[in-house]
């Protein structure tokens, strides 16, 4: 499926991916997989001084008379008053690092309720999203029809942006971002099965056409194999007894719903502190469904080579293995040299293309927390792409 957006063919230019390579001819996408139309793709800084040709059925983003953006007034009923929501976490920060401004473009790879991408939006600079989830997908194209002009959002997980964004015809971005909790829509619905605080089906998938579901796990993988996933997933401490139990169990009845299987482990793991017995396995089982660990480890890869010199890299993440993940992978991606023991000396690092913003984690203040207690678990990192 080819990811192009839609323009008149009078002005169509010939942009370049981040190597070099000419993009591939525009074609017309299927509206489902697009958002908005966007007739100014390509890299940035060859496109300011371009007027943009939008849709004249959708409305452009409001702005005052010095060119600064300001929110747009939505009647009662539309956007905000959809079933999709999600509140974004750590919204002034993200702005403070990417600093988006006009003429900039910036890459949101996790859309999800379109909050973070309707803030940069609102400073004047364009987005292009990327977004797994239908709902996801189609709730943004109601929120944002007002920044049509500056918006697009493809369907396609956020480490398959390369081909995504080449096919599209960007390159050159000022800012990419990712945030990679679930979102608070996903842990409400009951019928994505998500969270055991509802009962639902076994499922966890946050692209809904996707063949593995959580369901498939617990019933049909080898006892040392659930073991396996649960402690290299969520470090889960009691995986062995867990994975036995979720054996046992399915030979009488397989698991079909979220809490079959939560009540099975407060079964077999009576509670110790305030957190459910089967947050951790449930973390595990979403990561596995979801191949969400290897998902940002690409990305991590690819990111710096999409970024303008000075551009900026954010990432949100929500428990320790994630963060560690980020952590390591700036750590190696900003050290100019490298050492070993069998070396006679240090290395040039070829993978040297970031400089370190936040040395540590940036974290929800208490303002935050209060109006958003899932923010206690984000942590933000971000680093700046070299010259």
């Amino acid at each position: 499926m080819s990811h192009a957006c839609i323009f008149p063919a009078l002005q169509m230019p010939v942009f370049l991916s981040p190597w070099g390579i000419s993009a591939l001819p525009w074609r017309r996408v299927l509206e489902a997989f697009q958002v908005g139309v966007w007739p100014w793709f390509g890299t940035s800084d060859a496109m300011d001084e371009m007027m943009p040709w939008g849709r004249g059925s959708l409305t452009s983003r409001p702005s005052t008379g010095d060119g600064a953006s300001e929110p747009p007034l939505l009647p009662a009923g539309s956007p905000r008053e959809l079933p999709f929501y999600h509140l974004p976490v750590l919204m002034q920060e993200v702005l403070d690092m990417l600093q988006p401004a006009p003429g900039k473009l910036i890459f949101d790879g996790t859309l999800g309720g379109g909050g973070h991408s309707e803030a940069i939006l609102q400073k004047g600079a364009r987005v292009v999203a990327m977004d797994q989830d239908d709902e996801a997908l189609a709730y943004a194209k109601e929120r944002l029809k007002p920044y049509a002009e500056s918006f697009c959002a493809l369907k396609g997980n956020f480490r398959d942006f390369p081909k995504v964004l080449t096919e599209a015809g960007v390159g050159g971005l000022d800012g990419m971002l990712i945030d990679i909790g679930v979102s608070s829509h996903h842990l409400d619905a009951a019928e994505r099965g998500f969270s055991f605080a509802k009962d639902g089906p076994l499922d966890m998938r946050m692209d809904t056409q996707s063949a593995l579901t959580a369901a498939d796990i617990v019933n049909t993988w080898a006892q040392e194999d659930i073991e396996r996933l649960l402690y290299e997933n969520a470090e889960e401490s009691q995986a062995r007894r867990i994975a036995r139990a979720i054996v046992q169990d399915r030979a009488l009845k397989p698991f079909t719903t979220t809490l079959q299987l939560a009540e099975m482990i407060a079964r077999v793991c009576p509670k110790q502190s305030k957190r459910h017995p089967a947050t951790q396995t449930f973390q595990a089982l979403r990561c596995e469904v979801n191949q969400e660990y290897a998902a940002l480890r690409d990305f991590l890869a690819a990111a710096p080579k999409w970024l303008k010199p000075g551009g900026r890299l954010v990432v949100i993440s929500f428990h320790s293995i994630e963060d560690r993940i980020v952590k390591q992978t700036f750590a190696h991606q900003s050290a100019p040299f490298l050492d070993r023991p069998e070396w006679p000396e240090p290395r040039r690092n070829p993978d040297c293309h970031l400089r370190l913003i936040t040395r540590k984690p940036v974290e929800a203040g208490e303002i935050e927390l209060s109006l958003n207690p899932r923010a206690r678990s984000a942590r933000l990192r971000c680093a700046e792409r070299l010259s």
